[in-house]
C-alpha cells in the first residue's frame, strides 16, 4: 500500500464518504451563485427594473412570506419521495426562476416569480440539510461545521466576484450576475445528479411493515399502517418540537444582528468611523471559516449540545452588553467594543449553529425526520422576517434595547436547555437515532 496523500487523508477526514464530498461541492457552488445575487438583488431591481423603493420592498416582504412555506414542504415531500430527484428538481425550480426574473419587469409577475424562487431556496436549505443528517450518520455534527465552511467560503468568493464585477456599474453587468446565480443551481443540480440516494428510516419502516411473503414495500409514498402500528409521527402535534422551533426562531437572531443591526448601530449612534462597518462583516466570515470545525466539539452528542446552551447565553450576553456599552467614550472605544460585539455574536453564531443541527435531529423520529426537520427549518424562515423588526426596535431602544436584546436571548437558551431534558443519564429523553443509523 502506497502512502495515502495529504488530498486522500483530507478526504478520510470528511464524513459521509463521496457522496459527502459531492454534497460539499454541492453547497460550495450553491453558496456562489448566492453571493453573486445577494450583493446586487436590490440593485437588479432599481437599476435593471426600474422599480422604487417601496415596490422592493413589498417584493421582498412577499417573496419572503411566501417562501416561509419551503422548509415544512421539503421536508414533508422527502419522507414520501426520494431525496435525490427532489433536491434536483428543486435547485432545477430555482435556476428558473433566477432567469425568468430577466424576462419581465411587471411587479406583479416579479412577484411571482420571486415567491417561486424564495420557496425553492428555503426548501434547497433543508433539503440539503437532510441530505447531510442521512449521509454522514453519528458525525452529522462535524460534517455540519464542515458545511458552514464550505458556506462562508462560497458566499465569500461570490460577493467578491460581485464586488469586481459591480466595478463596470452597467445594466449588462446585473443581468449577467444574476445569469451566474441561475447557472451556480444548473451546476448544483448536475452534480447533484452523481450522488447516491441516502439510506432513509421511512422507507426501512415501510418495508418492514410488508405482509409475510409479499414483497417489501417500495413506493414513494407513505404506506397504509399495518393492524396495530401507529401513523408517521406528526410534527405538527408535538408540542415539544414545536415549542423548541419556536425558541429557535428566537436564537437564529444573531443573523439580523449582523445583516440589519450592526451595521445601523455603528453608523448612527456610535462614533467609529463607517469604514468598520464592513470589516465586522469581514471578521464574521473569517472566524465562521477559521473556527467553525474545531467548534463542532460542542454538539458531538445531544448532552455536550444541552450543555452547551450555557456558554451560548453568555455569548449573547456580552455581545448585547458590548454594543451598549459602544456609545460611550472616543471612536477608538467604540471601534473596540464593536469588534468584541461582532466576536461575540459570532461565537453565538458558531455555536448555536452547532446545537441547533444536533438537537433539532435527535429530536426529530428517524420515521419523519425530512417532517420535523422541515418544521424546524420555519425557525430561519420566520427569523428572516421578523428579526429586522426586533433588532432595529432594540436600535430604537438604544443601549437598553441591547442589553434586552442580550438578556432575552440568554434567557431563551436557559428555556431551550429546560425544555431539552436529560433522563439522567446523560442522555435526551429522545432516543438519539438517525436515519443512517438503521
Amino acid at each position: 500500500m502506497g502512502k495515502p496523500t495529504w488530498r486522500t487523508a483530507l478526504s478520510d477526514r470528511i464524513p459521509g464518504g463521496r457522496d459527502g464530498r459531492r454534497m460539499l461541492t454541492v453547497t460550495f457552488v450553491d453558496r456562489i451563485g448566492s453571493g453573486l445575487w445577494g450583493a446586487t438583488a436590490t440593485l437588479y431591481f432599481t437599476y435593471a427594473a426600474g422599480l422604487g423603493t417601496a415596490e422592493i420592498g413589498v417584493l421582498l416582504a412577499v417573496s419572503g412570506s411566501v417562501g416561509i412555506a419551503g422548509p415544512p414542504l421539503g421536508g414533508l415531500l422527502a419522507d414520501r419521495v426520494p431525496l435525490r430527484p427532489l433536491l434536483i428538481i428543486v435547485q432545477l425550480v430555482r435556476a428558473v426562476a433566477s432567469l425568468a426574473l430577466l424576462t419581465t419587469t411587471d411587479l406583479g409577475l416579479l412577484l411571482a416569480i420571486t415567491s417561486v424562487g424564495s420557496l425553492g431556496d428555503r426548501a434547497a436549505s433543508v433539503l440539503t440539510k437532510l441530505y447531510a443528517t442521512r449521509v454522514a450518520g453519528p458525525e452529522r455534527v462535524r460534517y455540519q461545521a464542515i458545511s458552514r465552511t464550505a458556506m462562508n467560503v462560497g458566499w465569500a468568493v461570490g460577493g467578491l466576484a460581485a464586488a469586481a464585477a459591480l466595478t463596470g456599474g452597467t445594466v449588462t453587468v446585473y443581468r449577467w450576475l444574476l445569469i451566474g446565480d441561475a447557472l451556480s443551481f444548473l451546476a448544483s443540480a448536475l452534480f447533484t445528479l452523481g450522488c447516491a440516494e441516502p439510506p432513509s428510516a421511512a422507507r426501512i419502516a415501510a418495508k418492514s411493515t410488508s405482509a409475510p411473503g409479499e414483497p417489501a414495500a417500495s413506493a414513494p409514498s407513505d404506506p397504509a399502517p399495518a393492524p396495530g402500528k401507529t401513523t408517521a409521527p406528526n410534527p405538527w402535534r408535538d408540542r415539544r418540537y414545536l415549542t423548541y422551533t419556536a425558541g429557535e426562531a428566537v436564537l437564529f437572531l444573531d443573523d439580523s444582528v449582523f445583516k440589519v443591526g450592526l451595521p445601523l448601530w455603528a453608523v448612527t449612534a456610535t462614533s467609529a468611523p463607517h469604514q468598520l462597518v464592513p470589516l465586522l462583516l469581514v471578521l464574521n466570515n473569517v472566524l465562521v471559516v477559521l473556527f467553525q470545525v474545531p467548534f463542532a466539539r460542542f454538539g458531538a452528542t445531544p448532552h455536550t449540545a444541552r450543555t452547551s446552551l450555557w456558554p451560548l447565553a453568555g455569548a449573547f450576553l456580552l455581545g448585547g452588553a458590548a454594543l451598549a456599552a459602544s456609545t460611550v467614550g472616543a471612536p477608538w472605544l467604540a471601534a473596540v467594543t464593536l469588534v468584541l460585539a461582532a466576536t461575540a455574536f459570532t461565537v453565538a453564531e458558531m455555536l448555536h449553529a452547532t446545537i441547533s443541527w444536533e438537537l433539532s435531529v435527535v429530536l426529530a423520529p428517524p420515521t419523519a425526520q425530512g417532517a420535523y426537520l422541515g418544521v424546524h427549518g420555519l425557525a430561519q424562515a420566520v427569523q428572516r422576517s421578523a428579526g429586522p423588526l426586533a433588532v432595529t426596535a432594540a436600535i430604537a431602544a438604544g443601549p437598553l434595547g441591547w442589553l434586552g436584546l442580550g438578556a432575552g436571548l440568554a434567557a431563551m437558551c436557559g428555556a431551550q436547555h429546560h425544555l431539552v431534558r436529560d433522563r439522567g443519564d446523560g442522555a435526551l429523553s429522545v432516543a438519539p437515532v438517525t436515519v443512517s443509523e438503521h
